[in-house]
């Protein structure tokens, strides 16, 4: 008898992890709505600040939008503003809200799986390919943006949340690490765009859960919530950035916001993780959804909202016991500042003689509703009165400010008189006419208990 050799076969080996992340990233790039957003990122932001520097209107209702004509770093701040309110949430919808629904549509998942034989590779590879994806637009918007408003207008100092001057240099590095905390809240609502394609398969309303979601948490920051159910909801992330424009920076509600975003970004990551190895893959109808799926999606981050604003109560008390963190002292306090260093800057424009902010010994009295309602929280009747002394000056200085101040801290001031302080847009200086800072003003108050 003679032996018969037998040629061993050989066990087919799993793609690693890094080959299959470059091709779901190949295969996210060459479609081509996200080549058009790529495209529209890099390009369309820089042109919005380079046209609106020319304007005669500004976006003054946006944060930084009246600094437009003084500084090419306001440009890049008010888009920022525009983008965590409707750019971002739009992207990541169509960037992860899709990823997953897109293979159940196209009934791909056993070809995918037969090539790749591990769905844990398949997610991991799914994630970060679209994760990549969303930074490099998010490094499209602050670049574009950015370059438009320092062609257009230049590299000046600019005017910062409590009315203090920032240099170019640290414009500059405040401007840049406000888009990079940006991205925090960004990959939150990408994990939710992750979750909401494993849950609802080949169902395109998966696009709509970071959209849907983004709009639900501004709409709740519209509303007089406590700080730490604010500050727990990622979202606040897109407002907090804020803080790192003041003298000394305000870092309490930023460092609070980005740790819960990325708390809300692993959680609903994870959650993703395990409703997608429970997907029956040998079964073409099977989508994932169910009422086991559902749990596990929404029950952990309904508990997560719980933990996280428990956890910001015990960390991070407040001066008021209505929760709102807007507090007469805090507005008195917040508008005395910035008002002592805007009439500087409008002492320097009428090249009258210099002063300090101790010499000014500037003082606030706010009140509302003309004293008929408690002075807290916040509200469009908020009226304050404020006083400062000149050296050698026999009386003081007084100047009336009309507040608006939104729940989530932003105070916009609108000056009521006398006209030669506050009472014209533009005042008479020796080089020709120039805005007056002192006419309407921003401020940011900030909303945990200050030291």
């Amino acid at each position: 008898m003679t032996a018969v050799a037998t040629v061993p076969t050989a066990r087919p080996q799993r793609v690693p992890t890094p080959r299959v992340y470059r091709f779901e990233l190949v295969k996210l790039v060459s479609q081509w709505r996200a080549r058009l957003l790529m495209l529209a990122c890099w390009t369309a932001p820089g042109l919005f600040t380079a046209a609106v520097a020319q304007q005669d209107v500004l976006p003054s209702d946006t944060l930084f939008g009246r600094w437009m004509h003084a500084t090419g770093w306001a440009g890049p701040l008010v888009v920022l503003g525009f983008a965590g309110s409707w750019a971002l949430p739009l992207l990541t919808s169509v960037v992860a809200g899709d990823v997953f629904a897109a293979e159940d549509r196209l009934g791909t998942w056993r070809h995918l799986l037969v090539t790749v034989r591990s769905p844990r590779r398949i997610f991991v590879a799914k994630a970060l390919a679209s994760a990549t994806v969303l930074v490099l637009l998010v490094m499209g918007l602050a670049l574009s943006s950015t370059a438009g408003g320092l062609a257009a207008v230049g590299d000046e100092p600019l005017v910062g949340v409590d009315g203090h001057l920032l240099a170019s240099s640290d414009a500059a590095s405040a401007v840049f690490l406000s888009w990079a905390c940006a991205l925090a809240p960004t990959l939150a609502l990408a994990a939710l765009g992750l979750l909401g394609s494993v849950l609802l398969g080949r169902s395109p309303m998966g696009l709509l859960v970071p959209a849907l979601s983004a709009v639900a948490m501004q709409l709740a920051q519209m509303l007089p919530l406590p700080v730490p159910l604010r500050l727990a909801l990622p979202g606040y992330a897109f407002v907090s950035w804020n803080g790192l424009f003041a003298d000394p920076a305000r870092l309490d509600e930023l460092l609070i916001s980005v740790a819960v975003s990325l708390v809300w970004a692993a959680v609903a990551t994870a959650a993703a993780y395990l409703i997608f190895l429970r997907r029956d893959f040998t079964n073409g109808a099977e989508d994932g959804v169910g009422r086991r799926t559902l749990t596990l999606g929404v029950l952990p981050l309904a508990g997560l909202l719980a933990l996280t604003t428990a956890a910001v109560a015990v960390a991070a008390p407040l001066e008021d016991g209505g929760g709102n963190g807007v507090t007469q002292a805090k507005v008195q306090h917040d508008v005395s500042t910035v008002f002592a260093h805007l009439y500087r800057l409008q002492t320097e424009q009428l090249h009258r003689p210099a002063v300090t902010e101790a010499d000014l010994k500037v003082s606030t009295a706010c009140d509302r509703g003309d004293g008929q309602v408690e002075p807290e929280g916040p509200g469009n009747d908020w009226r304050c009165t404020v006083t400062w002394h000149l050296p050698g000056a026999p009386a003081p200085g007084t100047a009336v400010y009309q507040l608006n101040i939104t729940s989530d801290g932003r105070v916009t001031a609108d000056g009521d008189g006398p006209k030669e302080v506050n009472g014209y847009f533009l005042v008479h200086t020796p080089t020709g006419d120039a805005p007056n800072p002192l006419w309407q003003f921003d401020a940011q108050i900030e909303l945990l208990a200050t030291s």
